[in-house]
């Protein structure tokens, strides 16, 4: 049984279908069709609602796509659709007033999920600037109305703060009622044949999965849900990872950082650009703000997807995976965990606990770029990460990554050799471009043909070495700001 707040309402299910995904829950079970049913996949945003938690004596809310997230994962949290904004005397809330002001909705199915957005931001960044409030609507598209409108909403909102609503107004009212809820106890919601495990610790996992070793890992979603809503599989038995309070911890110390596989990409961010500031840049490019908010680092890791923007990168920095299994743990070097196309080195009942990011040393020089048919809100046709140590004009160790150019993310080791022991000059890079052509062989899809893939792969090795000396020339199209 699971129990969770949807809206103002403590609701208890007992026997539900864990397959089931929040936006099939609101419009067919419960018939809250404010929330609107897109593209199933997590691009377009109009199924956007918010999640409120307890943080403390605060609420914390953060927009996720309803379609990729299962209703098992809503125990102890508040669910908020857009039915609930309108305030108890029935005027409507300031965000959504302010798209009524500034005509930002025309046909309107995509208008439900831009509410909920700037609802979030309203919360999270009551005086969000243009950088903040273009992250916050980067996951929500229309077709009709143009975004200047629906922008300037969001810039009206946020010279109202701080705002005030009936969320504030009840926030204490609604904490009470969250921590009524048991979220420190095992859960499992099962129907249909299904059943899926929420436990609490890494050992309940480490427990349940031994038992369960064909179980699906469920952490935030934005892949594994494909499986329901894109392809019609049954996942007959998943394990929730999403209240393990030890898998979402991160350390730092002078070395490294130590990241626990569950903790979502948008929490790793302040960290991660701060010490590596190039995958903040990658890191504000990775889907949408409802995806990162949900998804993981371990599972970007996990699904052994060959176009997952983290694996090449953490290939580059030389990171490493502490793996457990029952009682039993071990590490492995992240390019040892990808043997084929979705093949990995995890074995029965193993699970990826955390991964470890050492910290850049002196004169390393780390890289990383993305090639996307988009800037936001997209899948990269080539990742490509680049971490060179350089001293005295001589390149002393090579570390250079890709997604997209094959089966799984691999590491240039052609190019490396080439450029190891070599004078760090145009002719040295020219070599290993060569000698990258024959690291890889990639495919054609609907991305990119392999020719462009090739191609780009040894270019962005030249862009490298060109934002390596420093000339005043802007090359990435993310400076637009």
């Amino acid at each position: 049984m699971i129990k969770f707040l949807l809206n103002q309402e403590l609701r208890e299910e007992h026997t539900l279908s864990p397959n089931t995904t929040v936006l099939q829950y609101l419009r067919e079970r419960v018939g809250k069709t404010g929330t609107k049913e897109g593209c199933g996949s997590g691009d377009c945003g109009a199924c956007t609602v918010v999640l409120g938690e307890r943080h403390g004596d605060k609420l914390h809310y953060r927009s996720v796509n309803s379609c990729l997230t299962f209703v098992s994962t809503l125990h102890g949290k508040q669910l908020i659709t857009v039915e609930d904004l309108q305030a108890k005397d029935g005027s409507l809330h300031p965000v959504q007033q302010a798209m009524v002001d500034f005509h930002g909705s025309q046909c309107g199915f995509c208008t439900p999920g831009f509410v909920m957005s700037m609802f979030a931001l309203s919360k999270n960044t009551p005086t969000a600037d243009k950088p903040a409030i273009y992250e916050a609507l980067a996951g929500n598209l229309c077709r009709c109305t143009g975004y200047r409108p629906i922008i300037d909403a969001a810039y009206a909102i946020s010279e109202q703060a701080p705002l005030v609503d009936d969320f504030s107004r009840y926030e204490t009212e609604v904490l009470e009622k969250l921590s009524s809820i048991d979220t420190e106890s095992l859960v499992t919601l099962q129907g249909e044949g299904k059943v899926c495990y929420s436990p609490t610790s890494s050992d309940e996992l480490a427990a349940l999965l031994v038992k369960h070793p064909d179980a699906k890992l469920l952490a935030g979603g934005t892949d594994l849900a494909l499986e329901v809503t894109q392809f019609y599989r049954e996942l007959p038995t998943m394990i929730y990872v999403g209240g393990i309070g030890d898998l979402k911890t991160l350390t730092e110390d002078d070395e490294q950082l130590v990241i626990g596989a569950a903790r979502s990409l948008h929490e790793c961010y302040e960290a991660l650009s701060r010490v590596f500031p190039d995958l903040g840049e990658l890191l504000d490019r990775f889907a949408s703000l409802q995806i990162r908010n949900q998804g993981t680092l371990g599972g970007n890791i996990g699904n052994a997807s060959p176009i997952g923007d983290a694996p090449p990168v953490l290939m580059a920095l030389n990171a490493r995976l502490v793996l457990r299994q029952g009682e039993q743990r071990r590490e492995l070097a992240i390019e040892e965990y990808f043997l084929d196309y979705k093949k990995t080195a995890l074995q029965s009942g193993e699970f990826i606990e955390q991964i470890i990011v050492p910290k850049p040393t002196a004169n390393q020089h780390f890289k990383v770029y993305k090639l996307s048919k988009r800037l936001d809100d997209d899948i990269s046709a080539v990742c490509g990460a680049f971490n060179l140590t350089i001293e005295d004009g001589v390149v002393r160790e090579a570390r250079i990554a890709f997604g997209g150019m094959a089966a799984v993310p691999k590491r240039a080791s052609g190019a490396e050799q080439a450029l190891i022991g070599q004078l760090w000059n145009k002719a040295t890079v020219n070599t290993a471009m060569q000698a990258l052509t024959g690291d890889f062989e990639p495919l054609t899809d609907f991305r990119a043909s392999k020719e462009y893939r090739s191609k780009i792969a040894t270019n962005l090795l030249y862009k490298y070495f060109i934002e390596q000396q420093s000339l005043p020339l802007e090359t990435r199209v993310t400076s637009y700001v």
